[in-house]
């Protein structure tokens, strides 16, 4: 009995100490959001009072003043776009011999011209205003003038941006940064944005602190994209470097400036990544064994262009497939046959598979020709005219020149070989044959030799024993 009791004490004493560990972890959540609350509440009333005194000093009259000196800029500014507008097009017209990044200046400018003369003119008119009166009638001017300046910066430096979805998000952020900033309320937006947050454990996370990652991962994957771009173009022009290495290079830049792009961003925004190490491994393994086909391409793409088999630019055969390698993907290879079809054959299938490289080790490929003439014609002579017709052909060389043998008497015809020799696969095989068997033909009706082909005698058999009878009588 006195040990039942023991174990209902302990029992509820635990039960207390649950109860009293639940109500500590709800105090701290409701406290925690009570002073998110009274965060937000202080900041909104900060920004109220700030409202109130600028709607105070919107109901000046020197205020209305300036919003129709705005427009009349405005309305200013359009006119002179639809002024100079066109000359300013055709001049550009004439600057024929001038690099391209210059003319990509001028077509970005063209594109803003409204703006640049809007700022032009709202700024003369505020240095003018100062000169004559005071100052604070033309503090809206300045602000307009300050705010269309910042939003034209902004516009002019993501440009660089080539990707348009991130260009579009940073100019965003952009032009709502300077707009706080400009206007005075940008630590109170801050604030706001900080408070509106949610915790998990010792993890907190905001949306000042998701606003900061994407700003900051934007732009760290646009630097990356210009310093992998830049490099990848020096890459191409250096004619020291295989084409299959220069691939292998640049696939290399690319994944490194990514990858520490988005590190870098991730970490400068607080969040550690030592607690995913583990999450990371156990993914990892799910993967390889879901994405073994996928892993197999890229592994089967790092080796193709180590051992340098197959190379952009190259003239393959691959089953029915005969065509040349425009590009090396990291899965795939895009093979573009004569027709412009264009093949993604993964790259596994190039290392497993039978390929045949027409310009592996060079550009030199051998084409073989059958061809028969008559007993009667002269085997000398067919040999002879046939190596003439072959050399007189355009892409046939002439410093490998034509050969012609007899390869067998067949039943009706001397069988002969044409080989000869071109250097550019990538011009197309049938087409070149074609024109030989051209040649050869014109060549062998000139000189009247003959290509004989199977003739049959047929008996029908009712005539047969017809004519036997009439022996017999």
């Amino acid at each position: 009995m006195a040990e039942d009791q023991a174990d209902q004490i302990q029992d509820a004493g635990e039960g207390r100490g649950a109860a009293q560990s639940l109500d500590t972890d709800s105090f701290a959540s409701q406290s925690d959001l009570d002073r998110a609350t009274t965060e937000i509440l202080d900041v909104g009333q900060s920004l109220f009072s700030q409202a109130e005194v600028l709607w105070t000093s919107i109901l000046r009259p020197w205020t209305g003043y300036q919003i129709l000196i705005l427009i009349g800029l405005f309305v200013g500014a359009h006119l002179l776009r639809a002024v100079l507008g066109p000359r300013i097009r055709q001049w550009m017209a004439t600057r024929e011999g001038w690099p391209t990044w210059r003319m990509r200046i001028l077509v970005v400018v063209h594109q803003r011209l409204r703006a640049i003369f809007f700022v032009a003119l709202v700024w003369c008119v505020v240095l003018v205003m100062r000169e004559v009166t005071w100052p604070s009638r033309s503090y809206f001017l300045s602000i307009a003038g300050t705010l269309a300046a910042a939003w034209l910066s902004v516009v002019f430096v993501t440009r660089l941006i080539r990707s348009q979805f991130l260009r579009k998000m940073v100019r965003y952020g952009a032009w709502i940064y300077v707009t706080l900033y400009i206007l005075g309320v940008l630590d109170e937006a801050v604030s706001i944005l900080d408070a509106a947050a949610l915790e998990f454990g010792a993890f907190r996370i905001s949306l000042l602190m998701l606003v900061q990652g994407a700003v900051i991962i934007g732009v760290l994957f646009a630097a990356a994209r210009f310093v992998t771009q830049s490099t990848s173009s020096r890459i191409q022009s250096n004619e020291d470097i295989s084409p299959s290495m220069r691939v292998l290079i640049i696939k290399v830049v690319q994944v490194v400036f990514y990858a520490l792009a988005f590190f870098m961003g991730v970490r400068a925004i607080g969040i550690d990544l030592t607690g995913l190490a583990v999450l990371s491994g156990a993914i990892g393994v799910g993967l390889g064994f879901g994405l073994q086909k996928v892993v197999s391409n890229l592994v089967s793409g790092v080796i193709i262009l180590l051992d340098k088999s197959i190379k952009p630019g190259d003239v393959i055969s691959l089953g029915e497939t005969f065509g040349w390698i425009q590009t090396l993907g990291a899965r795939y290879a895009s093979v573009v046959t004569r027709d412009g079809k264009e093949y993604l054959i993964p790259n596994e299938d190039l290392i497993t598979g039978q390929v045949v490289n027409w310009s592996h080790s060079n550009e030199f490929v051998r084409l073989d020709i059958y061809f028969g003439t008559a007993y009667q014609d002269d085997p000398h002579v067919v040999r002879q005219l046939a190596i003439d017709a072959a050399s007189d052909v355009e892409r046939v060389l002439d410093h490998k020149p034509p050969v012609c043998h007899i390869v067998g008497f067949g039943d009706s015809s001397v069988d002969y070989i044409l080989r000869f020799w071109i250097e550019d696969p990538t011009g197309g095989l049938t087409n070149i044959r074609g024109k030989v068997y051209l040649a050869l033909w014109d060549a062998f009706k000139e000189h009247d030799i003959s290509i004989p082909f199977p003739q049959r005698e047929v008996r029908m058999l009712g005539e047969a024993q017809d004519s036997s009878l009439k022996q017999h009588k």
